[in-house]
């Protein structure tokens, strides 16, 4: 039996003196992760790196600058100016302000109607029903067709645009969907709940740009639904928890990661999206081969939204839940 004990006691010490030996290069789950997610976005970051990074660093050189084409040396000619073209921006050109206050304006508008309207059609799409495949799809084809086709169809088409003008002209009640129900509803109402009522009926009236506003926000939702386990559902049941207490208590929670990616998705999406003022603004100081000015108001753009998501994602971080 002495013998037997040795033996294992010397193989026991055997085995800590190779796992001590090996513990400086084992990795955690964690570890590994992180190593595939940063293996994951390289490419990105090479490209950047290599395409990217320079440009941004003479556009806010541009930014600071009196800026002139070098013909001779083909290039730009760039003479520091401090903060002109920031003052001229925000104080000199009477449009750059207001575009960006109306902005700001219409994305408080859309971006809870966004927020809420994905969500809700990704619980419907999450659910089992016959032809699952075929709606899915079907609420994708605003991805597709806003990627430029129906835009370009939207806002070069003289008769689509003569129709609308004809529509709006002849009978305004009618062109609004909610005109009859906003006559109704608001009526016999006031105070906080009239502010509330017609903000629903102006999302009805939006809900088409909403729609099509909505398409990846829906597929972020939809993903991260499927990744709940439903044994969860089935535990809770069992004890007796409702529907609605399954969706407050264990959906919503686990949900709030992908409500945070979808903030920020939504509020980049829309503010640089092709039809928006700002960005319009933007590229015709450019092409007018105002480059300081154009880049102080790119510039100037962009740290506003960085802002909006550094508050928003703030806020929303307190209740974030995340789960293993």
């Amino acid at each position: 039996m002495a013998t037997k004990n040795n033996v294992i006691d010397e193989k026991n010490e055997s085995d800590g003196n190779t796992g001590s030996g090996k513990k400086g290069f084992s990795l955690t789950m964690a570890n590994k992760n992180a190593i595939a997610g940063y293996l994951f976005i390289l490419p990105f970051i090479i490209g950047f790196l290599l395409f990217m990074a320079y440009p941004l660093f003479q556009s806010l050189r541009m930014a600071f600058s009196s800026v002139s084409l070098d013909f001779d040396n083909h290039t730009f000619a760039m003479e520091w100016s401090g903060l002109q073209n920031l003052r001229r921006a925000f104080i000199v050109d009477a449009d750059f302000t207001q575009l960006v206050t109306e902005e700001l304006l219409r994305l408080a508008f859309v971006f809870p109607a966004v927020l809420i309207f994905s969500f809700f059609i990704a619980v419907l799409l999450n659910a089992k029903f016959p032809g699952r495949a075929f709606v899915r799809a079907v609420f994708f084809l605003p991805v597709i067709l806003a990627s430029g086709v129906l835009v370009g169809i939207e806002t070069n088409n003289e008769l689509l645009q003569a129709i609308s003008a004809q529509i709006q002209d002849e009978n305004a009640l009618r062109a609004n969907i909610t005109g009859v129900l906003e006559t109704i509803l608001l009526s016999g109402t006031g105070g906080w709940l009239n502010v509330f009522m017609q903000y629903v009926l102006d999302i009805v009236n939006e809900l088409y740009t909403i729609a099509m506003a909505s398409g990846i926000q829906i597929l972020i939702f939809l993903a991260g639904l499927q990744t709940i386990s439903p044994s969860i559902f089935e535990a809770s049941s069992i004890e007796g928890a409702t529907a609605w207490e399954n969706f407050w208590k264990i959906t919503f929670p686990m949900m709030s990661p992908m409500i945070l990616v979808v903030t920020v998705y939504t509020i980049v999406d829309y503010l640089v999206r092709t039809d928006s003022e700002v960005m319009e603004a933007i590229s015709d100081a450019i092409t007018g081969f105002h480059y300081g000015f154009g880049s102080a108001m790119a510039w100037s753009y962009f740290a506003i939204m960085a802002v909006i998501l550094a508050v928003l994602s703030a806020i929303i971080s307190l209740v974030v839940y995340y789960y293993d």
